[in-house]
This record gives structure tokens, C-alpha cells and sequence, in this order.
């Protein structure tokens, strides 16, 4: 199968740095977010507490509500993790992987993952899902973080197909960009409907134009292992910008026409590194 996107660092070493933060990650999420959530689980089903015990429905009809609105809630998380600066801290290091494969799906630092045990909470307890809807949600979600994290090059086609009803490889490519405009979007873990419901929608990138990272944490240093633990607790950079102070802004001519139509690689008459432009 032929890449999305060229990588450009070490497979290797990068595997290695992002086991390990995993690692800390799946610690955290077997020992605060599942006990967590399953208390919760408990709780809410012996108070029958939450929106769908509100109303008595068929239970297909409830799990199928409360499938979507955990991944609606899923949406704001995500990006309030964009939106308030505590919380980008932590989630920083999820995207400051300098490349964009399966491994960064779970590249989180721990205390984001801790923090999510409080999302948990109120998801079950607003939601009332069943054990049993809530474990094939974790499956599915799971299932297709790895799937939109991949650097598989689908058949636009085929993509543009798939991504009427999934988040897709192509439009999560275009959240993991060092242009903040673009990473500030497509939001969505699951379901794309949530972004083009809150406009927060953007398609038009060719992936071959996308430099993954963030700018200001795009030196060899800042993917060392001791300072992605510790990058939440320290100065924090002027993110978009370069270390030469150089902002990252896409040039509109590698750009498909329509926001929301994906597009291919680019057959504009540009090359690569003329693509960002830096002022």
C-alpha cells in the first residue's frame, strides 16, 4: 500500500519514544478512567440516573442514542482540549509527533489521560449508558482512532465514500497540520456529522501539502522522551510559530476549491516547500 504522507523522521527511534508514552498512558487509563467509569456504570444503572432512562424506549432504540451522544461529548472534549490552554498543555503532545501514523492514536500524555476520568464521569451520568453499549462504544472508538491515525493511502473514491459515515485518514490528517487553522478542525472521533453540524468541517488540504506537528515544538530535542513528560510543565512556546519566530500560514493556491470536498495530492504547479508560507 502506498503512504498519505512521506514520513520524515525515524521509525524507529520514533516507536520507541511513543511506546513509551503510551505505556504511562494505558497505566492510567486501567487504573483511574476504567475503574472510573465503571463505578459510574454501576451507579447509573441502579439510580436508573441519565437522559435515556428518561423515557421509556425501546433498549435498541436507547443504546443507539447513547452510542451517539457519548461520541457527540466526545467532540467537545476534544476540543476543549484546543480550546482551553490547562488542557492543550497536556494534549500538545499528542500533536507535536513530528509524523502521523498508528502509534500516535495512543500517544497521550498521562495526566490527559487522567483528566479524562472526569469526561467519564459526566458522560455516564448525563448519558446513563448501558455496560454493554459502553463497551462496544470503547471498541469502535478505539477501533477507529487507529483507523483515521494510519498513513494508508485509500482511494479517494473510496475515502471520500467511507468519510460520509467515519472519520477517515485524510480528514484527521488535516487536524494533525502545523497551519493552526487547520488543525483547529475536524474534531470528530467517529461520526464526521459532529464537525459538519458545528461548522468546524475542513477537507480541502491535499495531504501532500501537510507538515505534521506544531511549529514551535518541531526541533529533534522536543520529541525526546524527558521532555514530552515534562513539555505540560514548563514555559509553554508560542505554538504557532517556528523557532525563528516565523509564523505557518497554507498558501491557498495548493487548496481545493469547495472547504468540505476532499481532495487528493495536489496537482497544483507548486512544490512541497513552497505550500506554507512563513512571514
Amino acid at each position: 500500500m502506498f503512504p498519505l504522507r512521506l514520513q520524515k523522521h525515524s521509525l524507529i527511534n520514533r516507536l520507541f519514544i511513543n511506546s513509551c508514552v503510551i505505556a504511562l498512558a494505558f497505566a492510567a487509563n486501567a487504573t483511574v478512567v476504567q475503574p472510573t467509569a465503571q463505578f459510574m456504570l454501576q451507579w447509573t444503572h441502579l439510580q436508573s440516573f441519565g437522559l435515556v432512562h428518561l423515557v421509556a424506549l425501546p433498549t435498541a432504540i436507547k443504546s443507539v442514542i447513547a452510542f451517539l451522544l457519548m461520541d457527540l461529548t466526545y467532540y467537545y472534549w476534544h476540543r476543549a482540549n484546543h480550546r482551553f490552554l490547562f488542557l492543550w498543555r497536556f494534549h500538545n503532545v499528542h500533536h507535536i509527533d513530528p509524523d502521523l501514523d498508528i502509534s500516535t492514536g495512543f500517544r497521550f500524555h498521562v495526566v490527559e489521560i487522567v483528566l479524562s476520568a472526569g469526561l467519564r464521569v459526566f458522560q455516564i451520568a448525563l448519558i446513563g449508558i448501558s455496560l454493554g453499549t459502553y463497551i462496544l462504544y470503547e471498541l469502535v472508538y478505539q477501533a477507529n482512532t487507529l483507523f483515521h491515525h494510519t498513513n494508508i493511502r485509500l482511494p479517494i473514491w473510496t475515502e471520500r465514500w467511507l468519510n460520509t459515515i467515519l472519520v477517515t485518514p485524510r480528514m484527521h490528517g488535516v487536524h494533525h497540520s502545523q497551519v493552526q487553522e487547520e488543525t483547529n478542525s475536524n474534531y470528530s472521533v467517529i461520526f464526521p456529522w459532529w464537525d459538519k453540524l458545528h461548522q468546524t468541517l475542513r477537507l480541502n488540504v491535499p495531504q501532500s501539502e501537510i507538515e505534521i506537528g506544531i511549529p514551535a515544538y518541531s526541533s529533534p530535542d522536543d520529541n525526546k522522551l524527558q521532555h514530552i513528560l515534562l513539555l505540560p510543565f514548563q514555559q509553554q512556546r508560542d505554538y504557532w510559530r517556528k523557532p525563528d519566530n516565523k509564523p505557518v500560514e497554507r498558501n491557498p493556491v495548493v487548496l481545493g476549491e469547495a472547504l468540505t470536498q476532499m481532495v487528493d495530492f495536489s496537482n497544483k504547479s507548486i512544490t512541497p516547500n513552497l505550500s506554507l508560507k512563513t512571514e
